[in-house]
């Protein structure tokens, strides 16, 4: 049996993911491939916050949480994203089966001591869920909520992070990050940008420093180095479309590939 495979949708690409990637998923699925989503939802949780009046704010391309916030982020990520998701993959032939990470504990948290109110910072990821819907031949989408070990307070997580510390649980042999771009792009000496290959920890704390990674990509390779070093194979950044899906998943060079070696990467190891 193939490891598993965890897949990141971002909430930017959402509404751009063609049928065609729900379809690679169902094919995938179909051969006895192991798939788990987790998803976020920035611009629908954005545009709810809009029609309530509450104006987002981000910290090093974090969502600042208050209360009325989190009450917007349960209702979208945990309602019409993930069960928008949960439709397109059935519509597709696939079979799949949404949660949260409130459920079972899936994301135990503690609140962050950061200033961005009631965002949690992962503790444990449970297995558990996403290892019973996995062996009941379903593909679980989970929404990044999380509790309190006492069970009484929930807290929104960064989706990259929660796609992470799963993977990193789960022993996933691949982390697919689903973005708007092909990978973590570096200007070129002609003012062109190009796609970085291949990267490891070191090169990556380097383009952070020198911003040529910034906003939102930043949560996106920390959580990636952190599933690196928590035992998760291979991590790659790429674009959310079928080509590249089945291509990251035949072991093909697409996207950035994050390892803790880069030159492993470079001499061709899988």
């Amino acid at each position: 049996m193939q490891g598993i495979v965890v897949i990141k949708c971002g909430g930017s690409t959402m509404d751009q993911l063609p049928d065609s990637f729900f379809q690679a998923i169902a094919g995938l699925q179909a051969q006895g491939q192991e798939i788990v989503i987790v998803h976020g939802g920035g611009p629908a949780i954005n545009n709810m916050l809009d029609r309530v009046q509450i104006t987002p704010q981000f910290v090093d391309g974090l969502r600042v949480t208050c209360e009325d916030t989190l009450r917007v982020v349960e209702m979208v990520l945990c309602g019409s994203i993930n069960k928008a998701l949960v439709k397109r993959l059935t519509q597709a032939g696939a079979k799949a089966w949404g949660v949260s990470g409130i459920d079972g504990q899936t994301l135990l948290a503690t609140k962050t001591p950061r200033p961005l109110g009631w965002v949690g910072e992962i503790k444990k990821a449970d297995t558990t869920i996403p290892k019973a819907i996995l062996g009941q031949g379903y593909v679980p989408v989970i929404a990044p909520l999380s509790v309190s070990e006492d069970g009484a307070e929930t807290f929104n997580v960064n989706a990259d992070v929660a796609a992470g510390a799963i993977a990193a649980a789960l022993s996933a042999e691949k982390l697919i990050m689903v973005t708007d771009v092909p990978g973590i792009m570096q200007p070129q000496p002609d003012g062109t940008k190009a796609v970085v290959p291949a990267t490891s920890a070191e090169e990556i704390q380097e383009m952070i420093q020198t911003e040529v990674i910034t906003g939102g990509m930043i949560p996106k390779v920390q959580a990636a180095l952190d599933a690196l070093g928590q035992g998760v194979e291979q991590v790659v950044i790429c674009r959310g479309t079928a080509e590249d899906l089945l291509g990251v998943c035949a072991g093909q060079a697409v996207g950035t590939t994050v390892r803790m070696n880069v030159n492993y990467v470079q001499r061709g190891g899988k």
